[in-house]
């Protein structure tokens, strides 16, 4: 199962990366709530969320309305989080290396283009590739809900991503840390799972290749 996965890998046309404890180091939503006072009472829901205990658009609504973050708190952690800083070590590497091979690359996250965007500019990846989720604010910047029509606000979201974007490719690679990233597996090709950040045993246990480093990936494609 390890070899048929890394063959996958190899000869992937797209990659599909989550964010949240894949591409950074962080829940980018923890560390919103962190900022906002609540941080520990979300962090309860996060785990629940990538465990699969909850539906994830139950996990994402307590969540939200926990936080209440205002326009005015998301874009000073914006200003406090230096992509560098957050990136899991040696994501940079591997996403200049798929670029290099010509390998589309795209951020698939239950998380939100205000946090997301700013990584995919430093890591040049288009716009376009990011499928994320939008926070809702009022004419005072005060918080609204989200957008409940983004397909990654629901269970089942990126498996319906993914499927859209294996329509344009042969092959395609899903890798992340969730139980929502390996429901990605099918329509992607094949699922790798990542620990570097945080382990979760049900991916662990499930995933068709499991990896601590992202050394491990480049060491593959250098092959």
């Amino acid at each position: 199962m390890v070899e048929a996965a890394k063959e996958v890998w190899r000869r992937a046309n797209a990659v599909c990366f989550d964010v949240d404890s894949t591409l950074i180091i962080e829940e980018g939503i923890d560390a919103l709530a962190q900022y906002c006072g609540v941080g520990e009472k979300v962090a309860e829901w996060t785990r629940k969320a990538m465990g699969g205990s909850v539906t994830f658009q139950e996990a994402l609504r307590a969540r939200l309305g926990l936080i209440k973050p205002s326009r005015e708190q998301v874009e000073a952690i914006k200003k406090e989080k230096n992509p560098k800083d957050i990136l899991t070590p040696g994501i940079e590497q591997l996403v200049g290396l798929l670029h290099s091979r010509g390998t589309i690359v795209y951020l698939v996250s239950g998380g939100f283009h205000c946090m997301i965007d700013p990584l995919a500019d430093y890591l040049n990846i288009p716009r376009e590739n990011v499928f994320a989720n939008r926070i809702l604010f009022n004419d005072k910047g005060d918080y609204a809900g989200f957008d409940e029509e983004q397909p990654t606000s629901r269970t089942g979201g990126k498996p319906k991503v993914v499927g859209q974007i294996k329509e344009k490719y042969k092959i395609v690679v899903m890798i992340g840390d969730g139980a929502t990233d390996m429901e990605a597996c099918p329509p992607a090709d094949t699922f790798i799972g990542f620990g570097g950040n945080v382990v979760r045993e049900k991916v662990k246990a499930g995933a068709p290749w499991f990896i601590y480093s992202i050394t491990d990936l480049i060491t593959e494609l250098q092959l």
